[in-house]
């Protein structure tokens, strides 16, 4: 019988290798940016077309290579960073494994210039799909420029799986971020299309994090710098009041590297615990120093997902760090165990002894670790056609196949010196909207409604001619951070079309001038905010419907509220306004939007 197994071509391999590293732009950017902060650079430059789907190019002066090396970086596994197996646990650079060029070089043409200090001349290499075509001197400046263009042009399946423009430069922001953060000291400037994003220069950590979010955090961070033997923190997080509706202002870096952790991010929420609503996230930029023995980066081929050797102690400490800094501004109260105590006996504990007292002196022994998960239900698509109580009483009864038995200590009933009124409403607790109804009542929770109501008027309005406008008497002006202003721009023409007017007065801040006519905003820039972090908390895939992730967005922000009082005509033409709509059953995410409860029902429990 012949022999099957066979070694894989090294241009295959390395297209299976790029699979892992290379999964889109952003992996690209990530690995050069890198590259240059592993070369010593003082200056990176970052430029982009069609959001790295053309073009992405990064220029530093770092120290260059040799003629040698600018050939050496494009083979599979070669590496200047580890020697031996040893090295993998004592790795202080970004880069080490010897894949990411040799993987981008395999879907992308590749041209490298680069020259050290002391050469007459540079190096030039050219490769497109794996295979070298140029390998000759050069007339370049010092450090290394690398332009990777074409992304995936060779596997046109895996280029057709990118998303928009708009989604992938979201993704190319966030990874320079991870970049740009950790490095006040070096000088960074981003371009896209020709035109300057970011320019930002050697600073203090606070300057720049304002610089990347904006000027709204200036007086919002919070220092944050604690030491134990285990683990030394730095950093900011937000006071509540910055806290948004959204990730993606929540930042790990381990030994300067970026990292994913929900277990981290835990026990900084735990920090914030009855500070913030169950549903906000809170800012945080927080730096661990840990011995690089004691954590594993080669985990993942993107290096974000690692390993802790003490991973349940770094939780406590970093919780009680947040902690701390919170009460000391006055905005959290002392635990019972006393942060200031608890940290300053554990600098004195002896290494080997930590993780047995950490279980003494922190009481959060057996907690539930219960991550935070977005959950959006579907609407079921039921349909009311006629606005007539008594048609849709008959509706009701016939649709309703399974309700809810209500229990004794459920059910609310006005004091016997309180009269129902003639058109039998009447609200409950500021929250809730009592009608009786011949067959018994329905009890409307006003908030969920109103959301409905303006849910489809809105998609109503975004599929029909303009609304009109309502002009702002002081038109107020709104920084936004680069993502906010790149989800701005998405929803921008839709909702000028729906009754907003904006002008752009500078990069990244805009001018309200005017609002639908017949909308309350009374702060722009907090409605704004409230409606992007809503519209991108809308999407349970990055390719729906923007109409419909927009019109709920400006649904949940609108709408009255739970505590709101409202008057008889209110609740009525609420109500009649709620039972016109194409799906009166459900919020726009997902919740009841009534009840409908039998005299029958009534009957059997005084019965």
């Amino acid at each position: 019988m012949s022999d099957i197994i066979n070694l894989l071509p090294e241009s295959v391999a390395n297209q299976i290798a790029a699979g892992e590293v290379v999964q889109r732009p952003a992996s690209v950017v990530k690995e050069l940016l890198e590259n240059s902060l592993d070369a010593g650079s003082t200056t990176i430059k970052l430029m982009i077309k069609e959001a790295g789907k053309l073009l992405i190019q990064v220029s530093d002066d770092g120290k260059g290579m040799s003629e040698r090396d600018a050939r050496m970086c494009f083979e599979r596994h070669a590496t200047s960073k580890i020697a031996k197996a040893e090295d993998l646990y004592n790795i202080k650079s970004m880069g080490f494994r010897g894949e990411a060029l040799a993987s981008i070089a395999s879907v992308a043409t590749v041209e490298l210039r680069t020259k050290q200090k002391d050469d007459i001349a540079g190096t030039l290499v050219i490769i497109e799909g794996g295979e070298m075509k140029v390998h000759e001197p050069c007339s370049c400046n010092n450090g290394t420029l690398i332009t990777v263009k074409n992304l995936f042009f060779n596997i046109p399946v895996r280029k057709n799986f990118l998303k928009s423009n708009q989604v992938e430069y979201k993704q190319i922001v966030d990874e320079f971020f991870h970049v740009v953060i950790p490095n006040p000291h070096i000088r960074f400037i981003m371009s896209s299309e020709k035109t300057e994003i970011f320019h930002l220069i050697k600073s203090s950590l606070k300057s720049r994090i304002v610089s990347l979010f904006g000027k709204r955090l200036e007086n919002q961070l919070i220092s944050v710098q604690e030491e134990t033997p285990l683990l030394k923190i730095h950093g900011f997080c937000g006071k509540p009041e910055a806290a948004k509706k959204s990730r993606g202002e929540q930042f790990f870096f381990v030994n300067n590297r970026f990292i994913r952790s929900s277990f981290f991010n835990h026990a900084v929420f735990s920090a914030y615990e009855s500070m913030i609503p169950a549903d906000n996230f809170p800012f945080y930029v927080l730096f661990l120093e840990i011995p690089y023995n004691k954590v594993d980066i080669n985990v993942h081929p993107t290096k974000t997902e690692v390993k802790f050797q003490d991973e349940k102690d770094l939780y406590h400490i970093i919780k009680a760090s947040v902690k701390k800094s919170l009460g000391q501004v006055h905005l959290a109260p002392k635990l019972d165990f006393e942060h200031e105590s608890f940290l300053n006996n554990l600098k004195k504990i002896e290494s080997n002894k930590i993780s047995e007292d950490l279980k003494l002196k922190v009481s959060v022994g057996s907690e539930n670790l219960h991550l935070k998960q977005d959950k959006i239900s579907s609407s079921p698509k039921n349909s009311v056609g006629k606005n007539e109580w008594k048609q849709l009483y008959e509706i009701l009864e016939k649709h309703t196949k399974t309700e809810t038995q209500p229990e004794e200590k459920q059910l609310s009933f006005p004091e016997t010196d309180i009269e129902i009124p003639e058109n039998k409403f009447i609200q409950l607790h500021h929250k809730y909207i009592f009608t009786t109804i011949h067959s018994g009542f329905l009890v409307v929770h006003q908030q969920h409604a109103h959301q409905r109501i303006i849910y489809e008027e809105m998609l109503n309005a975004v599929n029909k001619d303009a609304n009109p406008t309502q002009k702002q008497i002081f038109p107020e002006s709104i920084e936004f951070s680069e993502n906010e202003f790149s989800v701005f721009l998405e929803i921008k023409e839709k909702m000028e079309f729906l009754g907003f007017s904006f002008d752009t007065i500078g990069k990244r801040c805009i001018s309200v001038n005017g609002v639908p006519a017949g909308f309350k905003i009374v702060n722009a820039k907090e409605y704004l905010d409230s409606v992007i972090d809503e519209y991108l908390n809308s999407f349970t895939t990055q390719d729906k419907d923007i109409n419909e992730n927009l019109a709920k967005a400006i649904a949940i922000k609108t709408s009255i509220k739970s505590g709101d009082s409202l008057t008889k005509e209110e609740m009525s033409m609420l109500i009649d306004k709620l039972f016109a709509c194409e799906n009166p059953y459900y919020s726009p995410k997902g919740k009841p939007v009534f009840m409908k409860v039998d005299k029958a029902e009534l009957d059997k429990k005084f019965d």
